[in-house]
């Protein structure tokens, strides 16, 4: 068969060229172990064109042969952009149906974080500033946690896993060279960070016009097609954040580009995705930007942040700059007021009950261990002060 890696697709129709990736596709599903596949799958153009051309290959391979699980995970942070969420859940619901009525080893996932680990669990519940370039605290908590989880539960069945990514050498600059660091010259390359998983990626060399023409041309194979998609990006004028699984790829994730991704991040100048919805005509959706905004321009008011960490120790760094604590608990509580305010006037849960239960929990115990210490320092100074 032709090898990916070795195949020149600049000279190559898009015919051609998914005819190669294809071949390649079914020849590692078919090798001689029982390794389970799990495609990362963020719902936007990448994954979801490798999504279908595994659906191809399956379709295309006798029953007898198709033996290996195919898992299609997705994750969900919890604060996703609503128009965003509402596209991965339907299309998750659309794999899963057409997996079954076809009979193919397919099984769908959406990963989520702990209760414990939500971004409003952070942020309101132990005063986390909102995140920013160099304190970017959302990504592991919300991304590659929930998502590894899953991927090591695989692994401890199977002994080893091998994750299918949409990751294209043309998406960028920082995308090509990430490709390039970790690319060995074999088509499976080991994973930075979760042993027992070898990373495929089958759509690597494709543009993308080559994504959109492929995926403009062909209904999806699992019923229906692709004009949801297009029309998402075409409102947003935007991309997919990634799935990640490991730190290196959290650049990607609050990028400068106009990425969809969390309603939340402060960690972009400006949430361009969502912009662009509420341009679109989902006006609903300001409020969510003027919110976002809000977030940003209170994580540096000295009035609205502690002195002291969480642990009750005040932080100077090597340099002499003084780093304020979380917020204070007026402001967490004014940002949930602000927050419940939001969710009452549009038809988006934006908080679950389970994280205003889990965020009332921690403030009880904040204030317990704050009223602790106090009665410590004043029974010290009680003592030094005694005759």
């Amino acid at each position: 068969m032709d090898d990916l890696r070795l195949h020149d697709f600049a000279d190559a129709s898009l015919e051609e060229a998914i005819r190669v990736i294809e071949a390649e596709i079914r020849d590692e599903y078919l090798q001689p172990h029982s390794y389970p596949w799990v495609i990362g799958y963020s719902g936007g153009k990448d994954s979801t064109l490798v999504a279908h051309l595994v659906f191809n290959v399956l379709l295309a391979l006798p029953k007898s042969q198709r033996k290996r699980e195919v898992h299609i995970v997705s994750n969900d942070t919890l604060v996703e952009s609503p128009l965003i969420i509402k596209h991965i859940a339907h299309s998750i619901d659309q794999i899963r149906d057409g997996a079954h009525a076809l009979r193919l080893p397919v099984r769908t996932t959406i990963t989520r974080p702990a209760i414990s680990q939500t971004f409003w669990v952070n942020l309101i519940g132990r005063g986390y500033p909102s995140p920013n370039r160099t304190f970017r605290w959302c990504t592991d908590r919300m991304k590659i946690q929930p998502t590894s989880a899953y991927i090591k539960s695989r692994i401890e069945e199977a002994k080893n896993v091998i994750l299918l990514l949409g990751v294209r050498r043309s998406e960028s600059s920082t995308r090509a060279a990430s490709v390039k660091r970790y690319d060995n010259g074999e088509r499976l390359n080991r994973h930075n960070d979760l042993v027992g998983c070898l990373v495929f990626r089958p759509i690597v060399e494709l543009t993308t016009d080559d994504v959109w023409e492929y995926l403009g041309q062909n209904d999806a194979p699992w019923g229906g097609d692709h004009r949801k998609l297009i029309k998402l990006y075409r409102d947003a004028g935007g991309g997919e954040c990634p799935v990640v699984t490991q730190k290196s790829d959290a650049p990607s994730c609050g990028s400068s580009s106009s990425r969809f991704g969390c309603w939340t991040c402060t960690v972009v100048d400006k949430d361009r995705s969502l912009e662009g919805f509420v341009e679109s005509g989902f006006e609903e959706f300001g409020v969510l930007l003027d919110f976002r905004d809000w977030l940003v321009s209170i994580r540096n008011d000295p009035k609205k942040r502690q002195a002291r960490r969480r642990n009750g120790t005040i932080t100077i760094t090597s340099t002499g700059t003084y780093v304020p604590g979380p917020f204070t608990m007026d402001a967490r509580q004014e940002i949930l007021d602000r927050l419940l305010s939001i969710q009452g006037g549009i038809d988006v849960e934006l908080i679950s009950i389970d994280e205003i239960e889990e965020i009332k929990r921690l403030w009880s115990e904040e204030l317990t261990a704050n009223a602790s210490r106090q009665a410590s320092a004043t029974v010290d100074t009680i003592k030094k002060d005694k005759p």
